[in-house]
């Protein structure tokens, strides 16, 4: 190596510091090693609409074109990939090197650098392998564009300016995929917090029947002890009273499982159930009517709880996001089987669902103990929620 290239040898490694390097290369082995997104979505309405409109507007185009060289064969090459469009979400790089080494194939036969103007269709794959590919896909696909680009240059089918610009264009849709994936992402951990704030709060519910269980036993079993010599009658309906509560806190706690709480202080007021839904009336705001149909005592005290829940939620909804709404209804009724919750109000039909994660949070809670939970606009007006959950919790 020469005096001057040993020189501009040190130059590059002093102003570029270690930091700076082993920073670059951790991003691009992380990149690299991050999978795909779970579940992309299936083909919908607009895939289809995109297959079929694309062929239509590259026919239109190469009529109306008189200057468009090989009209036919570009029309024709275009129509056979534009179905390949179907497969960018589950085959992103392999549908990307597809669709854009064979218009470069075509441009040198054709010797048209333009080519046709319909084939900016073209841009959703770029945008697709950031969003939808692994990290060594979406690496694979720039590294393939920027190829691409100076590949073009080289060969003369593509000037300078028309290659930077094009360039331009392809990372503005690999930016745009990158921001879709990232805002996928920060919305996943949004609704994996929710749910596992909607586990604590269903275990400190859990927590707090539990221990009111245990209290009990704890207070028979004194209670037999200081009647036993006496009333030896009265220590034997003890025993029967805290083997009734020992089978129902059992019941609890095996509902417990693998639910999740919180060092937070444990609320000393005791757990809100169906009977406690009239509190929900006594706000100020539209008018609550509460109406329990069948024995809400026989309900289990975890789906009692959530049952409350529920509905609170619900109401506050109502109150808060519903226009025009002077009336709110709360309709509980409890069969052998199940608990029926509605709560409906008279708003506008036409509002948007309510912000945040609040729907979200309430389905996954009577996900938990078994049950079934929706939410939207109701034919006639307002805003209807209906769930059903199993009456004597979780099997």
């Amino acid at each position: 190596m020469t005096a001057l290239g040993k020189s501009y040898l040190r130059l590059i490694t002093c102003a570029v510091p270690a930091r700076t390097v082993t920073g670059v290369h951790a991003l691009l082995r992380s990149v690299w090693s991050e999978p795909r997104p779970p579940d992309p979505p299936s083909r919908a309405w607009w895939d289809v609409a995109l297959v079929a409109l694309a062929p239509a507007a590259a026919v239109l185009e190469g009529v109306l074109r008189v200057d468009l060289p090989f009209s036919w064969l570009q029309v024709a090459v275009l129509c056979a990939l534009v179905p390949l469009l179907l497969w960018r979400r589950t085959h992103p790089l392999l549908v990307l090197v597809g669709w854009f080494l064979a218009l470069d194939v075509l441009a040198v036969v054709t010797g048209d650098e333009n080519g046709l103007y319909s084939a900016v269709v073209g841009l959703v794959l770029p945008y697709a392998v950031v969003r939808w590919g692994s990290g060594r896909e979406a690496l694979g696909g720039l590294a393939f564009l920027l190829v691409s680009a100076v590949v073009s240059m080289l060969a003369g089918t593509t000037s300078t300016g028309d290659a930077i610009g094009g360039s331009a264009i392809l990372l503005t849709a690999l930016a745009l995929g990158s921001a879709a994936r990232s805002r996928a992402r920060a919305r996943a951990r949004e609704l994996d917090q929710v749910a596992a704030r909607e586990r604590e709060g269903l275990a400190r519910d859990l927590h707090d029947t539990v221990a009111h269980h245990v209290s009990a036993i704890a207070i028979r079993a004194q209670a037999g002890l200081a009647t036993a010599t006496a009333r030896p009658e009265a220590a034997a309906e003890a025993l029967r009273l805290i083997e009734a509560e020992a089978a129902s806190t059992l019941a609890e706690m095996r509902s417990m499982v693998r639910t999740l709480r919180r060092d937070d202080p444990a609320e000393l007021s005791p757990t809100p159930g169906l009977a406690d839904l009239h509190r929900l009336a006594t706000a100020d705001g539209p008018v609550v009517d509460v109406e329990v149909v069948g024995d809400a005592d026989a309900v289990s005290p975890s789906v009692a709880a959530a049952g409350y829940r529920l509905a609170q939620e619900s109401v506050t909804n109502a109150r808060r996001h519903a226009r025009r709404v002077t009336r709110i209804e709360v309709r509980v009724v409890v069969d052998e089987d199940s608990v029926h919750l509605r709560v409906g109000d008279d708003g506008d039909s036409a509002r948007p669902a309510p912000p945040g994660f609040g729907l979200r949070g309430m389905a996954e809670r009577a996900s938990l103990l078994g049950g079934t939970f929706q939410a939207g606009p109701d034919a006639h007006s307002g805003w209807t929620v209906t769930a059903v959950l199993p009456r004597r919790g979780p099997a």
